[in-house]
């Protein structure tokens, strides 16, 4: 069984948890940062609300069901969907979009090779 990591985000008192492949967590969590540093660049009417990871663990039991636990690709398809329908004209969301899919693209290739192995 592959070991999985697991971010843990906040959007004012919502958790979240994202189960991450373990070599890929951090990259989660610096892709959050950067999103964050550049989200009041936005001059778009409809900026998604994103969370701010707050801790990264490798063990998790949740208890209480409220709080989802959420797989890596389909919280990353959710963010590039979000980032995608952004109507922006004054900022270059290129660069943004592009890391999204990076990260989107990496979880693809590392889910697909381990439903072949």
């Amino acid at each position: 069984m592959p070991k999985m990591r697991y971010a843990v985000l906040k959007l004012g008192d919502v958790l979240e948890f994202v189960e991450m492949p373990a070599d890929h967590a951090y990259q989660l969590t610096a892709l959050n940062r950067r999103l964050h540093k550049e989200l009041s660049k936005l001059t778009a009417a409809n900026v998604p609300q994103l969370p701010h990871v707050v801790a990264e663990c490798d063990a998790l039991d949740v208890v209480d069901n409220a709080c989802p636990v959420l797989h890596g690709l389909e919280y990353m398809n959710q963010l590039e969907r979000s980032f995608a329908a952004l109507d922006e004209k004054a900022y270059p969301l290129i660069s943004l979009l592009t890391e999204i899919r990076a990260l989107q693209a990496q979880l693809e290739q590392w889910y697909e090779e381990e439903a072949e192995s």
